[in-house]
């Protein structure tokens, strides 16, 4: 694979929607197959990509997407601030149309101008995990996955070539 490149999320949309149809039926026949090795082929690719790629240099997922949040993630998170749990609900979550917690404000309340991370250690889950191309049974998040080409680089460009794999 080659070097991954920083691109914008207004970028990663042009090219993901460029590539849609494509993605679409790769997407498809990935997951009417569940290949035995698409797992170790998507963590391959994964390791490959994040060991030159540096998410400090990115932030798309923190500056336009939010996490799903978790009541553990909500205590977590108010205890590393030193807050009531209420509080920090209060200031911080909203619930979304689907009855989630979410941040309430794009991009994250705790990402620095410099792109750290103000919680980094107490992050949520749903942000330890992203962008989820390390995970087993990758088939079970494929439309999720196609979803997140349009933020994080490394996932539009593991997309790009799981294409020029034989499937």
């Amino acid at each position: 694979m080659e070097k991954v490149n920083y691109k914008s999320p207004e970028e990663l949309k042009l090219l993901t929607d460029k590539n849609r149809q494509e993605t679409n039926a790769l997407v498809k026949r990935l997951k009417k197959k569940k290949p035995k090795n698409l797992d170790d082929m998507v963590h391959e690719l994964h390791e490959e990509a994040f060991s030159e790629f540096d998410c400090l240099d990115c932030a798309n997922c923190c500056k336009t997407i939010g996490p799903r949040l978790i009541d553990k993630d909500i205590e977590r998170l108010a205890k590393h601030l030193k807050m009531k749990v209420s509080d920090f609900m209060e200031q911080y979550i909203l619930t979304d149309e689907d009855g989630d917690y979410i941040f309430n404000t794009h991009p994250c309340p705790f990402l620095l101008p410099d792109n750290y991370c103000m919680v980094y250690e107490s992050r949520p889950r749903a942000c330890r995990e992203y962008p989820h191309t390390d995970r087993k049974r990758f088939y079970q998040i494929l439309p999720l996955s196609f979803k997140n080409c349009e933020t994080c680089p490394v996932v539009y460009d593991i997309f790009e070539e799981l294409k020029k794999r034989d499937w």
